[in-house]
């Protein structure tokens, strides 16, 4: 088994007749916490979501631990591979405890029984997200942050190694913004998992990432280590930004301050 956990080749993907992604070469290193930046339409959630089989691909290929993703059995998948989409949503009255048990189907048996395991993992992810206390509570009585928690929480029942998280901190105030952060970096420190998040905000996305993709138009313009990757020619070229870029007192890690644009 490889240590890259995912992997791309050439990989091409479309919406009708709109191009996306005009063919793609990526290696997502394993352990770490990897952020992929870009503007809007630089094929970042487009991306996430084909790695975690929601997209068809139009052709090169996708790797799982060195297999080809689109010929695994979809539970094998679901087992090794968790995602938390952009705005997912649940039917009316669901609780927590309900949504989160969700994530235990990939590993039921015949007639989905529930396990002392699956209970098991049902309540460690509760726990690893805060959420315990609301375990009975409707989701939509809930905050955003703490409704986003549950849905972290239903993933982290898959008890898989990778984790992709779709703009997880989007529509969140910055308290909550944190929380799923720290959360995200807490589960990668203590659990060794693999996250690979999709973020707008460049400050947080190098301060809680090891490793930064930034794309551009549907190709990886760069990719590397978090402190490193963020330059003055990146921000120009990406995002069309000038900016200054100061250094953080806390990580020593690049800070920017935008001021104007280049076009």
């Amino acid at each position: 088994m490889t240590d890259v956990p995912l992997s791309t080749d050439q990989l091409r993907l479309s919406y009708g007749r709109s191009i996306i992604i005009p063919g793609l070469d990526l290696q997502v290193p394993g352990g770490r916490i990897t952020s992929v930046i870009g503007p809007n339409g630089s094929g970042k959630s487009t991306l996430l979501r084909a790695l975690a089989r929601l997209l068809p691909v139009e052709s090169g290929q996708i790797q799982l631990y060195g297999q080809a993703l689109h010929a695994l059995p979809s539970r094998e998948v679901a087992r090794r591979l968790a995602i938390l989409p952009q705005g997912p949503t649940a039917p009316e009255g669901l609780t927590v405890e309900e949504l989160v048990w969700f994530g235990r189907h990939p590993h039921q048996g015949p007639f989905s029984v529930r396990r002392p395991e699956d209970r098991e993992a049902v309540q460690w992810a509760l726990d690893q997200t805060g959420m315990r206390v609301f375990a009975a509570r409707p989701l939509e009585a809930l905050s955003g942050g703490q409704r986003l928690r549950a849905w972290i929480a239903m993933s982290l029942a898959q008890q898989t190694d990778i984790l992709l998280l779709d703009e997880p901190t989007t529509y969140l105030d910055l308290s909550h913004q944190l929380e799923v952060l720290h959360l995200a970096q807490r589960l990668n420190r203590e659990q060794g998992k693999t996250v690979v998040m999709v973020l707008h905000d460049l400050n947080q996305a190098v301060r809680y990432s090891d490793e930064i993709i930034a794309m551009k138009s549907g190709e990886v313009y760069a990719q590397g280590e978090a402190g490193e990757v963020l330059t003055q020619a990146l921000l120009r070229d990406v995002f069309g930004l000038k900016a200054h870029l100061l250094q953080d007192p806390d990580t020593g890690r690049p800070h920017v301050i935008p001021y104007a644009l280049t076009r």
